[in-house]
């Protein structure tokens, strides 16, 4: 069943005929071939590679403004403090003001990307991400900068959610791990980008440039398709087919994927209702919990704490250039995100997640065993120093450890897991609590540290620990495997 066969064998139609289609607001539109040739060459669009990761690197766009929003708060605190007259807490609440509005992102996530589609929703995000910063950058008081940050956060929490579906319903078997893990190195190159940009530009000029991820991304929604899962589920049969034609290639066969992701929404109705009692069913509750577990862990483990703070956590370690050493950090964590990303599909999901939240709880020991020794020496004793030396290395070692497998998996395996009949209800559900627990790490991190760094540390060790346990029993593995045959696994 190929889509040029289909048009071959129509009245008079021949492969030269053949129309690249133009995605507008979620509709399929075939254009004469002068106007497709804006949209390059057809042997592009054959390779089916191509043409997905092409797709998957403009919605990229949403996680690198994800990304930007994380570590926006690291290298301005001191001058915003300093300008506003801002104390700790406020400016704690500030930070962590962006996962209140992710929250209410979140909530909202599912139901729009089951109303209006998946790239509906990403046009959506973009708008309050970017008057979000503009007010940012305009604050002179405390309301315009909160402002924004809820702003911010509601555009983010529908990214969060939207981004790892998207690409998890469009990516082949094959590949979708590797291009699932995408979604988390955009967020780690754009917690660089925010590094490295506020080494040298002021705090108001920082947050207009963290505009232009969705200034881009907006017109770039424009030229990809919607999600053949997505159009098949609201029996938009001809569309379905047109783009999971486009995203295999045009000379692809692709009867056996038409036919089963038929099979898989066959009984779902384009507004299926599930009841509250279905959920007790082991085929939607068993996926939850486990979408559910990995997504509050994530946050648990204090990633977020570090990532926001890191600054702070240097300074407390004697380094002198915090804000470099925070760069540092950022550029670490994309390229152990970019390993991530080429072993997704070779080592398994299930055996990263092990190694990473392993490597999280021996780093985070370090790193707590660090902080109790160095609080109880003299400042100018070498045990001090080899401490300091300890503490940083070992905050490096969890980031490292956490790109490993913490960051990017969790939300490749929800996007995998969900059944399509509650995939919008319960991703809202799974997205809101990992953003719950982020604006917990966040709002407490900076008290948390002034209190005990090696308590702090110590929690969050704790919370690894049982992360390793937690994924060594319940998660199952994913790889190599259609989405449709691990929904039909929990059965």
């Amino acid at each position: 069943m190929s889509f040029r066969d289909d048009n071959e064998a129509g009245s008079g139609a021949s492969g030269a005929d053949l129309r690249k289609p133009f995605l507008h607001t979620g509709s399929w539109y075939r254009m004469g071939s002068r106007q497709s040739s804006i949209m390059g060459s057809s042997q592009v669009l054959r390779e089916s590679s191509i043409s997905v990761v092409a797709c998957v690197l403009i919605v990229a766009l949403g996680p690198i403004q994800f990304g930007f929003t994380s570590g926006y708060s690291s290298p301005t605190q001191s001058a915003i403090t300093s300008d506003l007259s801002l104390t700790t807490s406020e400016f704690s609440l500030f930070g962590s003001l962006s996962n209140v509005g992710a929250m209410v992102g979140a909530i909202a996530s599912g139901q729009i990307s089951e109303y209006i589609g998946r790239k509906g929703s990403l046009m959506i995000a973009a708008i309050p991400n970017i008057i979000g910063w503009l007010a940012i950058s305009f604050a002179r008081d405390l309301s315009f900068l909160y402002m924004g940050r809820l702003l911010e956060g509601f555009g983010v929490g529908i990214i969060s959610y939207t981004v790892p579906v998207y690409i998890a319903e469009i990516a082949p078997q094959n590949l979708r791990g590797a291009l699932g893990s995408v979604n988390q190195l955009s967020v780690t190159i754009g917690i660089m980008l925010a590094y490295l940009f506020g080494l040298f530009l002021e705090w108001r000029v920082l947050a207009a440039v963290g505009i232009l991820p969705c200034t881009i991304l907006i017109p770039g929604l424009f030229f990809i398709p919607e999600s053949p899962r997505w159009l098949a589920k609201m029996g938009m049969t001809e569309e379905f087919e047109t783009s999971l034609q486009v995203l295999r290639g045009f000379d692809t066969d692709i009867s056996a994927e038409v036919n089963d992701i038929k099979r898989s929404v066959a009984s779902t109705s384009r507004r299926a209702t599930i009841r509250f009692a279905e959920l007790k069913q082991r085929r939607y509750w068993l996926p939850l919990m486990i979408g559910n577990g990995l997504l509050i862990l994530q946050q648990l483990t204090g990633i977020n704490g570090v990532l926001f703070y890191s600054s702070t956590i240097f300074e407390e370690a004697g380094v002198k250039s915090s804000n470099i050493a925070t760069f540092g950090v950022g550029a670490i964590q994309v390229l152990a995100t970019l390993v991530t990303t080429w072993l997704a599909d070779r080592a398994g999901r299930r055996l990263l997640l092990i190694v990473s939240a392993s490597g999280m709880t021996l780093s985070l020991l370090v790193v707590a065993v660090s902080f109790y020794v160095k609080d109880a020496v003299s400042d100018e004793s070498t045990l001090y120093t080899v401490c300091c030396f300890l503490a940083v290395a070992g905050v490096v070692a969890m980031v490292v450890a956490f790109s490993l497998g913490m960051g990017a998996i969790p939300w490749v395996i929800m996007s995998e897991i969900l059944p399509i009949s509650i995939k919008g209800l319960a991703g809202s559900i799974a997205t809101l609590a990992n953003w719950f627990f982020a604006w917990i790490v966040t709002l407490t991190a900076n008290i948390m540290l002034n209190w005990n760094s090696g308590g702090t540390f110590t929690i969050y060790m704790l919370v690894s620990a049982f992360t390793v346990a937690f994924v060594t029993i319940f998660v199952p593995e994913t790889k190599g495997r259609t989405l449709e045959e691990i929904q039909r696994s929990f059965r």
